[in-house]
């Protein structure tokens, strides 16, 4: 299967008073048709930049330096907003953190679907649209649809109200979704019933999903693939099972030790030390390396290519070079030898 997106050597940096912070640094990924892609790290690695880059969502002050994007084959690196309009909520859209920062609180929820609806299809007819929003508005869970069409979004609960901005989101039958953070505002239960709704309506309608997290305990719940975000690179990828089951890098150790599940009964959590650092300055060689508990002396020099360990696995880190030493992981399978 062709791919429907791809990601090559993107990099985007953001030009501030301070100096270049380079957000996003040489990043390459793929997504077929009907896939879920989890793009996981902790909060600043790069993750929401790298969606919003893909739908030319960034401020002024943020540039594309370099790379390219491909959706169906077709490069819309260079493309102007007049272009990009076209494209947005047909082919691709997006579901963001907080519900409320998308929704018009003046606006019934019905109009703003309503209107979601007519930016695509401009000639419906007036049942016809309604239809439409009552459609959408069951796709998405929300209960009688027709009594609570009329309703605003204070009349919602958190959980409704990331619904309704998904069926915004929806309206336009979009093949790619973005959906950045789309849990975080809610408490857990919600957030298991989101993602089972997110996963539901990925599969009835088979639109390609790119999942943005820094919980990897949500990943498991809807992920095909994972790509590990550290520093605005990708530094491990892989299926889901690859990731959870045999984690190369040592960054996706720490992230999987710091999940309540693997705490084995300890009062604190795992913590990675230190914090991620300026990416107006990126440091020299893995930019990992200083709070790696498990960092070889060229890990300070030399910056590791990807190594791979799989068809499907790949993972940027020296300990994966035949040079480097056997090293007992603190999760996942047995020893791993370079």
């Amino acid at each position: 299967m062709s791919n429907l997106l791809e990601v090559k050597n993107l990099s985007v940096s953001f030009f501030t008073p301070a100096g270049e912070v380079q957000a996003v640094r040489d990043v390459s990924f793929s997504l077929k048709a009907g896939e879920v892609l989890a793009l996981v790290g902790e909060s600043g690695c790069g993750k929401s930049v790298l969606c919003r880059s893909i739908m030319k969502l960034l401020p002024q002050t943020a540039k594309i330096k370099s790379g390219s994007i491909l959706v169906n084959g077709a490069d819309i690196t260079h493309y102007r907003e007049r272009d990009m309009h076209k494209l947005r909520g047909k082919l691709f859209s997006m579901v963001f953190q907080d519900p409320m920062t998308s929704l018009n609180p003046a606006m019934s929820i019905g109009d703003q679907i309503r209107e979601a609806v007519q930016v695509h299809r401009p000639r419906l007819s007036r049942e016809a649209l309604r239809a439409r929003v009552l459609e959408l508005m069951a796709l998405v869970g929300i209960d009688h649809p027709k009594e609570r069409m009329g309703l605003y979004p204070h009349h919602f609960s958190g959980g409704m109200r990331q619904r309704a901005v998904l069926a915004i989101a929806l309206a336009g039958n979009p093949a790619i979704l973005f959906a950045d953070e789309p849990t975080t505002a809610l408490d857990v239960t919600i957030q298991a019933q989101i993602l089972d709704l997110l996963r539901d309506v990925q599969r009835k309608l088979g639109t390609a999903t790119v999942f943005v997290t820094h919980d990897l305990g949500v990943v498991a719940r809807v992920a095909d693939r994972v790509a590990v975000m550290y520093a605005g690179k990708i530094v491990e990828t892989g299926t889901a099972e690859e990731i959870f089951y045999d984690p190369r890098h040592p960054y996706t150790w720490g992230l999987l030790r710091a999940l309540p599940a693997l705490s084995k009964g300890r009062d604190a959590l795992h913590a990675i030390p230190g914090m991620p650092p300026t990416l107006i300055n990126p440091p020299r060689g893995d930019a990992f390396a200083c709070r790696n508990e498990y960092a070889l002396a060229i890990d300070y020099q030399e910056e590791p290519p990807m190594f791979q360990v799989t068809d499907t696995h790949y993972a940027a880190t020296w300990l994966l070079d035949p040079r480097a030493p056997d090293i007992t992981p603190p999760v996942g399978g047995g020893i791993h030898a370079g």
